[in-house]
């Protein structure tokens, strides 16, 4: 497993008439990364931001910008999401036709490079890309919108990329998104991942900070 556990706060939790006061928070708490949830209202049922949002973070973001593309035209459209400023990219194996291109183009422009699956999408998918990957970011709700349930089968799921990740020698950390909260923090950890996405456990808590360091603290007591 890469490194230490990687605490990114997902912003679609947070308050959009305030990003850079909740980014500066989260960061001050001790985020490794922010992570941005782009969704088009046609592979996922909302609607959310776009590259101005993303150029905008990337004025006020200290730590690296994670750009999660749930959208149906990552291909036409990553160079945006790239030319704003993000530091990580990851598209989705279920509308991606070329995904060894989109994952060169992503890598050529000096960003790092990650494919995201579905909760339904079988892990196998992976199995000719995943040498050539940054992150493989399993979806442990499906995405659309923040606050769902953790869905219990995704721990095997982790535990299979975990594996293929083993086999194939690849140096992809695994990040889970998807109700991620002190609670299911150290299983996730424990099953193999290594960067944990959470947005309403953070933003909707009285005090995010301290969410935040719970979080961590999940992550890093985990029972091995």
């Amino acid at each position: 497993m890469p490194g230490h556990v990687l605490i990114a706060p997902s912003i679609l939790s947070a308050d959009f008439m305030r990003l850079g006061d909740a980014v500066e928070l989260v960061e001050q708490a001790g985020a490794d990364l922010i992570h941005v949830d782009v969704m088009d209202g046609h592979f996922v049922p909302n609607l959310t931001i776009g590259p101005p949002i993303v150029k905008a973070l990337k004025r006020v973001a200290k730590v690296p910008l994670d750009v999660h593309l749930m959208i149906s035209n990552a291909e036409e459209s990553v160079g945006w999401y790239l030319d704003a400023g993000a530091d990580m990219v990851t598209v989705h194996v279920e509308v991606c036709n070329h995904l060894h291109r989109i994952v060169q183009t992503i890598q050529q422009a000096g960003a790092q490079a990650g494919v995201s699956l579905n909760p339904a999408t079988p892990v196998e998918t992976l199995r000719e890309i995943i040498p050539d990957l940054d992150l493989v970011l399993v979806m442990s709700v499906n995405p659309g919108f923040g606050g769902q349930a953790f869905i219990p089968q995704s721990v095997d799921k982790i535990k299979a990329v975990a594996r293929m990740i083993a086999e194939t020698g690849s140096p992809a950390r695994i990040a889970v998104d998807g109700g991620i909260d002190a609670v299911t923090a150290s299983t996730v950890v424990r099953a193999g991942a290594s960067m944990l996405i959470a947005g309403s456990a953070i933003f909707s808590a009285e005090d995010p900070a301290a969410a935040l360091r719970s979080i961590r603290t999940s992550a890093e007591t985990r029972v091995m």
